[in-house]
């Protein structure tokens, strides 16, 4: 009952700024084994929580997780899955094409890790219809800039795929997270679609530089501005006007289902940081919209 009644509370948000509906480009859904995996990881306070306390707050089955993002009003949202090992993302892009297939308001979402073979799989995925890649540099451990990447990242720029990327150094470093090593990708492949998420948190300033440089660079909001957030990685009041700017490329993320507080909050701290309703309209909405042709 308490999820139908934020349902109602979401649905008012965007109706209230004359929307259709959120579009929400990080969100997970991955094998049920792999993601009661990640649940117990957060559970554990592990490195990648900073020690935090990290309750999930979406803790359900897949159907009801689908039924209650539907409920929200998201037209479409994303499967962002991840490999920590080689050999393991052909088979997470296999069941991603099932899952899009089973579920047609998520963009089918793909992931790559640096190995051999990589080039031919991420074209299969893109042939299969893959819309957005999600790439975990922290999760992975491994360096964006690899060689064994190139030929990917070559593909994905060439046909326009966006690639939804953590490698910001947040909520704990990895050793290939932070501007430096996402800097020579882009180097190499200026239009590469990379949108960096949860702002490049803790190096925000940084990756906006990014964002400013390269024209194809977008950034999610996911996780960032709400008050779990702003204890650890506040976002610097001086660069909202520079934020405002870039307002037709930044698109909402929030990390349904693995968030530590409801998904109304982040709206809510997008709301409050009072850069106005154009603003929350295009970030909610229309900059994804335009991104995925919806």
């Amino acid at each position: 009952m308490a999820e139908m009644a934020e349902a109602g509370q979401v649905r008012r948000f965007w109706e209230r700024l004359g929307l259709p509906g959120l579009v929400d480009v990080h969100t997970h859904f991955m094998p049920e084994r792999v993601l009661r995996k990640v649940w117990g990881y957060f559970d554990s306070l592990g490195p990648l929580t900073g020690g935090v306390e990290w309750p999930i707050t979406y803790r359900a089955e897949e159907e009801e997780r689908v039924a209650l993002i539907r409920e929200f009003g998201v037209r479409a949202f994303t499967a962002m899955l991840y490999p920590h090992k080689p050999g393991m993302a052909r088979w997470l892009n296999n069941w991603a094409v099932e899952f899009a297939a089973r579920t047609p308001d998520c963009l089918h979402t793909s992931t790559l890790f640096p190995e051999d073979g990589v080039e031919a799989y991420v074209q299969e995925a893109v042939d299969a219809g893959a819309r957005v890649f999600k790439a975990h540099v922290q999760v992975g451990a491994y360096d964006p800039a690899s060689e064994l990447l190139e030929p990917a990242w070559g593909l994905l720029a060439e046909a326009g795929v966006p690639v939804v990327i953590h490698c910001g150094s947040g909520p704990a470093p990895g050793k290939h997270t932070g501007p430096e090593p996402i800097a020579r990708v882009l180097a190499r492949h200026p239009r590469l679609r990379l949108v960096v998420a949860h702002m490049g948190m803790h190096e925000y300033e940084d990756f906006l530089d990014l964002a400013e440089r390269y024209g194809e660079v977008r950034l999610d909001t996911t996780m960032a501005f709400t008050d779990f957030s702003e204890r650890f990685a506040p976002f610097p009041g001086r660069a909202l006007p520079r934020l405002a700017d870039l307002g037709d490329r930044v698109l909402l993320g929030s990390d349904f289902p693995n968030i530590p507080y409801p998904y109304l909050h982040q709206l809510h701290a997008l709301e409050r940081l009072d850069l106005g309703d154009d603003w929350l309209r295009a970030v909610c909405h229309d900059n994804g919209a335009r991104l995925f042709g919806l």
